[in-house]
């Protein structure tokens, strides 16, 4: 790389987030080593599957990380633009690419290979880190994603599809099916029999009975009307699959959620099991005897029984007493008193 462009580089290495940390005289050693790509609006700079082996730092312009899911349906995983980078974790791994990325906006990039990365890290091991928050911002939004791709709209998923004459076909369809259109046709059928009757007077028949004309009519109408309804009941089959697809994704994610919940109450439970059965917290009430409850019982139980005993002896004292007198006493002992 020549000065001017090696001075241009290192320009190009100070507008980026990534290379700020360096000096100057590290961003021109390594400038020399980099080489600037310019990719235009609509133009892909890798698909999914791709091998890949460097990564962009973006100057300018802005690219959308993207990939699509068994379905077909378009999931963009980021929008990158001035100071992002990309492609970072082919690099890393030095496998295929895990999404293609696309320009919507004029691309002025930096390509970093592993041999720019690796003098990269030597320089600043600090950019390292940059590395890993950015990985980990789009692991982020992967996982983000992918727990809302079954959330789809089936008639928005149909109708993206539809061709000009589905759209009419749809439009026909919902059109010969009103209450609109069935009073419309009871009205014109009812005067064209009434006016080819005779019934009005100075209107000339002309469609007479048996009504070859309106039979026609109808009849060329009806085969017209059935192909669109057709088409139109093609389209709601489709639609219906669709929606039958859908169903069963989100049956799919709600079984999922249901499993996560159950693991989550099963570890809830045991920790909280666990923490019941730790020494300090079912063990100190009985360390230290018996419980309040019990200890206040006891010595109301207590009290109650010697009130009771205090209660009831002045009686049994008369009635022992009452009881000795009543008693004759002991031979030696009226010996005695005689």
């Amino acid at each position: 790389m020549g000065d001017e462009s090696e001075s241009f580089a290192a320009d190009l290495l100070a507008e980026v987030p990534l290379f700020q940390l360096l000096s100057d005289d590290e961003r021109h050693l390594l400038a020399a080593e980099l080489d600037i790509v310019r990719y235009a609006v609509g133009e892909t700079v890798f698909n999914t599957g791709d091998p890949g082996d460097s990564m962009y730092v973006i100057r300018k312009g802005e690219v959308e990380v993207f990939f699509k899911d068994d379905t077909g349906e378009k999931i963009v995983l980021e929008t990158a633009s001035e100071g992002d980078f990309f492609g970072e974790l082919s690099l890393l791994d030095s496998g295929p690419r895990t999404a293609s990325v696309i320009v919507t906006r004029a691309l002025e990039a930096l390509h970093v290979d592993r041999r720019d990365l690796d003098h990269l890290l030597k320089l600043q091991p600090a950019a390292a880190l940059e590395l890993l928050t950015a990985m980990g911002r789009r692991t982020r939004v992967t996982a983000d994603l992918l727990r809302h791709t079954a959330s789809r709209n089936v008639n928005q998923a149909a109708k993206d599809q539809r061709t000009t004459i589905q759209r009419a076909a749809d439009a026909i369809a919902a059109w010969s099916g009103s209450i609109v259109f069935l009073m419309l046709h009871c009205l014109l059928f009812a005067a064209w029999i009434v006016i080819n009757m005779g019934l009005i007077p100075d209107v000339p028949i002309f469609d007479p009975y048996p009504f070859g004309l309106l039979t026609m009519a109808v009849s060329l109408e009806a085969i017209i009307l059935s192909v669109f309804v057709l088409l139109s009941q093609n389209r709601q089959v489709a639609k219906d699959r669709v929606r039958a697809d859908i169903e069963y994704e989100v049956n799919l994610k709600a079984e999922l959620e249901i499993a996560h919940l159950h693991e989550k109450i099963d570890h809830m439970s045991y920790e909280i099991l666990a923490r019941l059965g730790k020494p300090g917290t079912t063990g100190s009430a009985g360390s230290s005897g018996s419980p309040p409850t019990s200890t206040s019982g006891s010595s109301v139980s207590s009290a109650s029984s010697a009130s009771s005993a205090s209660s009831t002896s002045p009686s049994s004292a008369a009635s022992s007493s009452a009881a000795s007198l009543a008693s004759p006493a002991p031979p030696s002992s009226r010996r005695s008193s005689g």
